[in-house]
């Protein structure tokens, strides 16, 4: 195994727990089951090496305040499936609803409001998801 092939499995094992402690084990499972062709397993092991390794591995931010930033970006890129997931990610790392809705409003101001708006909803639909699976979704 190459210099690289060792640092991307290090990264690998470093971000996996990260990444089903933030999604959770049962999304990361049907994530891999969905990835599990070599083309697309290449993607699951690189987002989990380098998102999840690389970059939520390191020191300096906390996981919620990671996911606020998450949060307020994919909002304003308009990425709504996948600003879903880091919503209920957010919720798993202690952010709070009201936490969620601040950030929306500001996406509102900085980003249009469309973009926020599209945020505020999927984020409302998940968040009555999780209150209905008995996840206590703080105000």
């Amino acid at each position: 195994m190459s210099k690289r092939q060792e640092a991307q499995k290090a990264l690998y094992e470093t971000g996996m727990p990260i990444r089903r402690a933030v999604l959770s084990d049962a999304y990361v499972d049907r994530a891999l089951a969905n990835g599990s062709s070599e083309f697309a397993k290449s993607m699951q092991e690189f987002t989990t090496a380098f998102c999840w390794g690389a970059v939520w591995g390191r020191p300096g931010l906390e996981r919620k305040q990671r996911s606020l930033i998450n949060i307020g970006m994919l909002a304003a890129m308009g990425k709504v499936p996948e600003l879903a997931i880091h919503v209920r990610g957010a919720v798993n790392n202690g952010v709070s609803a009201t936490e969620i809705r601040e950030v929306l409003v500001q996406v509102c101001i900085y980003c249009g409001v469309p973009a926020g708006m599209d945020g505020f909803k999927a984020a409302e639909k998940v968040l009555i998801d999780m209150k209905s699976e008995g996840v206590n979704v703080l105000p």
